[in-house]
């Protein structure tokens, strides 16, 4: 015990002296209603908490558990979810009004569906709270009516509390739960239900501690096992600390277990559980699971290479607001199962590592025929000794700053028949991340807003034939593409988003499904490398301005600017991605920052003055590869311009403050919208534009902005709150106005002191000691102090009484002398 005491406490030192994790940062973001990722939603006035998902076989119905019902919900279409068909099941009057005498909020006592599963391709089972009094019925899934007008006892097989995390799945129409099997939650329990021929329904020993205290997350069938995998956290009893560890764990149990003849009768004569360290070296371990998934091997692999994902979170206050996601490979875990066990001593409560012979393998099938000695054995060792750690015992990602609560995830088959893992995770703030696992690591693709407020319990449903992900919500049902390619507008964007689900077609001069095609594609999901997945797209020329770069003759006229001397000008530049770096460059020249601001959003502000007149490049760099985002010519209003066949045909401004960006089918969220402009290209085509009334959305650093296309010859920049920043604003004179404020502050900061330092000597003068009034200080010095002080006193009063006269005349009196929160007086000695 001490020894692992030690160890945790050495790990929890290294944690908070380890380096800081880099920001997951998502390439493109899309705010909800962003129309460059559109998404299905289903909602309700009369339906809510639409929370537990289960997909038909063909994947075109989907089922729905929610409060006081049941619904089917027809997502065979891509345009829209509409209802299908509803089966109203809420609980009586009378039921309610018990449930309210029990203590309960009325509005936790209406019947929660918390268990939705098929039992064959005719009936689903339903388990719901139903008013603290769990109850269960048969649906047909066909008509979606209850077989039964008088529900089933739902004791462990749901649990009471709406909040209370449960799992539940059937196998071969038997269902297997985990949850809790009384009105207080005290009594865990993994259990089978519905049993058929020659099984019975089994549970655990209610009086050998096997749970402590579990929170239930999810289980999944391993066929080839013939096992069912438990996945929760709960109290870790094995360690000796002051304060409850929790642990995440791993239990099995055997499908075919029938318990024991005379020991363990009716109970589980196969239950085995693990530990579960998501944990890598030098860090504090993330201890709390909060939701797993199965990714099933690759097509040919061994069902050995069957990996769990699964998402943790610390419950230590140094690790408050991350996740972290590790996998788990099967063959690893069957290792730990088969390795050595702990004992438990019933007289200590405390675990040891078992030193007696090995006189059976627990957790291993077909027990239930095993000897009295055998079973007693398999039942007092069943906490195995070695945790199952992480694949390459490292971190599958790691996330400083988001909280994933739910995740699903898929292998996705890219042209080149190489095989690449990617991650759909809900955050607490309401966005989907996609994440594609990479071997430098995570690298997120795009995060999508498919809710607002904060959930506590949601689901996800991924559709791989349907290419779909589907959130349960309480505010209704989302359905999210899993590929939107059609967004990347060219080449450069589409190699550079590194999807696995898209790559770019020569050809048809799109980004398309790179999944359901065996052309040659340009894509590299590993690198990004633009210049040799490009080698036959369209390519954005990459001028340089830098100095001595481009001689001023050959600048191209670029977007003209005009503006008066003396004016702020504030010149914008797009960004490609949230991932893109812009640099501002002049031509023969460097930018002084004494002279110009570089603003968060990318912007450059400067006066306008002869010295600043010219042309303007912004230079967007995104995983080594740079592009030219804007071209601007800011000149004097009313000097000539020279008239070039590019300059032409472009729109003269007058104003000093310009918004500019490209118009292009597919704009990335974090771009703006802007006009058109001569900038030099090659081999690139031009894309269609968009419909004068599409709207483009960005959630860039925070600031959402809404731009609407070029209509009528007006361009507009709309922020989210309404306010309108038209392209004709007035000059600004920000820099000034930061120079004379500051100026006045502190003056104002100087005045100020000096008053405080007038009032503290005519304080001070007061509470001076006077000659006829022994103090500490004097009655500790000597003789010669003492005189000198008496000497001095005169001039004191002298001094004194000019300032009580100066004091009273400016309106300052000392009522009484300052002592400081002691008793004394301020600064000195007591």
């Amino acid at each position: 015990m001490e020894y692992h005491s030690l160890m945790y406490l050495t790990v929890a030192f290294l944690g908070l002296l380890s380096q800081c994790l880099t920001r997951l940062t998502p390439r493109v973001s899309f705010p909800m209603g962003s129309p460059g990722r559109l998404l299905n939603r289903f909602s309700s006035a009369d339906v809510s908490n639409t929370t537990m998902l289960l997909l038909s076989e063909d994947q075109n119905t989907l089922y729905v558990g929610s409060r006081d019902a049941v619904l089917a919900l027809d997502v065979s279409q891509r345009e829209a979810i509409t209802m299908k068909n509803k089966l109203d099941w809420s609980p009586s009057e009378t039921d309610l009004e018990q449930c309210s005498m029990k203590g309960k909020k009325m509005s936790d006592c209406p019947n929660f569906i918390r268990v939705l599963q098929f039992l064959n391709a005719t009936y689903i089972y339903a388990c719901g709270t139903f008013a603290f009094s769990p109850r269960c019925t048969y649906i047909n899934s066909k008509t979606l009516t209850m077989t039964s007008l008088k529900p089933e006892e739902g004791r462990g097989r749901c649990p009471y509390d709406p909040y209370q995390r449960n799992t539940a799945i059937t196998v071969d129409g038997e269902l297997y739960t985990g949850t809790v099997a009384d009105y207080r939650g005290n009594r865990p329990v993994i259990s089978r239900h519905l049993s058929e021929g020659s099984h019975v329904d089994l549970k655990l020993d209610d009086t050998l501690g096997w749970l402590e205290d579990p929170t239930f997350i999810s289980s999944s069938f391993i066929p080839s096992e013939e096992k069912i995998y438990f996945f929760f956290s709960e109290v870790g009893r094995e360690y000796d600390f002051i304060d409850k560890f929790i642990v995440s764990r791993i239990a099995q149990i055997c499908t075919t277990d029938v318990g024991g003849q005379r020991t363990l009768q009716r109970r589980w004569t196969t239950f085995a559980k693990a530990q579960l360290l998501c944990q890598s070296d030098n860090e504090l371990p993330y201890n709390v699971i909060q939701d797993v998934v199965t990714l099933p091997p690759p097509e040919g692999a061994p069902a050995d290479d069957t990996l769990f994902y699964g998402i943790f979170t610390s419950q230590w206050s140094v690790n408050s607001g991350q996740s972290a996601v590790c996998s788990f490979r099967l063959s690893d875990i069957k290792l730990v199962f088969s390795g050595n066990y702990k004992v438990l001593n019933r007289d200590t409560l405390r675990w040891s590592t078992r030193v007696q012979e090995k006189v059976a393998n627990p957790g291993e099938c077909g027990l239930h025929n095993a000897s009295d000695n055998t079973l007693r054995f398999v039942k007092e060792n069943f906490l195995a000794d070695d945790s199952v750690r992480p694949v390459g015992r490292s971190l599958t990602m790691v996330s400083p700053d988001q909280y994933y609560s739910h995740l699903v995830a898929q292998r996705v088959k890219i042209a080149n028949k190489r095989d690449y893992t990617v991650l759909f995770l809900l955050t607490e703030s309401g966005y989907l991340h996609k994440a594609v696992l990479l071997e430098k690591g995570a690298h997120i693709i795009e995060e999508v807003q498919v809710f607002e407020k904060p959930q506590t319990v949601k689901n996800l449903q991924l559709s791989i034939s349907k290419s779909m992900v589907f959130v349960g919500t309480s505010e209704g049902v989302v359905r999210v593409p899993t590929a939107n390619c059609s967004f990347y507008w060219n080449c450069v964007q589409c190699v550079l988003a590194r999807d696995p689900f898209c790559g770019w077609d020569p050809t048809r001069r799109a980004c398309v499904d790179a999944t359901n095609t065996e052309a040659s594609l340009g894509q590299d999901v590993d690198t990004g490398n633009v210049e040799e997945a490009c080698n036959s797209g369209p390519l954005i020329t990459r001028a340089r301005f830098g100095p001595n770069k481009l001689p001023p003759s050959t600048c191209p006229a670029g977007e003209l600017v005009s503006v008066s001397l003396n004016e702020v000008v504030r010149l914008q530049c797009p960004a490609a991605s949230q991932l893109a770096r812009r640099v501002w460059e002049r031509p023969n020249s460097r930018l002084s920052p004494d002279l110009y601001l570089n603003l968060e959003d990318g912007s450059l502000n400067f006066v306008a003055t002869p010295a600043t007149l010219g042309h303007y490049l912004c230079v967007a760099t995104e995983n080594g590869y740079q592009q030219t985002m804007a071209i601007y010519q800011v000149k004097q209003k009313g000097s000539p311009t020279p008239q070039t066949a590019a300059s032409a045909n472009q729109p003269q401004t007058h104003q000093s403050s310009v918004t500019h960006a490209a118009a292009r089918p597919g704009m990335p969220t974090s771009m703006v919208n802007w006009p058109k402009r001569t900038e030099t290209r090659q081999r690139e085509t031009q894309p269609k534009l968009p419909p004068s009334n599409t709207r483009v959305t960005t959630g860039l650093l925070g600031r959402d902005f809404t731009m609407w296309a070029e209509e009528s010859g007006k361009k507009e920049v709309q922020l989210r709150n309404g306010e309108s920043l038209l392209l004709s604003r007035g000059p600004c004179y920000l820099k000034e106005l930061v120079v004379v404020s500051v100026l006045l502050v502190l003056c104002f900061s100087v005045l100020i002191m000096m008053l405080l330092y007038t009032i503290k000597q005519r304080c001070r003068s007061r509470t001076a000691p006077q000659a006829s009034t022994p103090t500490r200080d004097s009655n500790r010095g000597t003789s010669v102090e003492r005189e000198a002080l008496r000497g001095s006193q005169s001039v004191r009063n002298k001094r004194n009484r000019q300032a009580m006269h100066s004091g009273q005349e400016n309106g300052v009196v000392c009522s009484e002398a300052p002592k400081g929160s002691n008793g004394h007086l301020p600064n000195t000695p007591f």
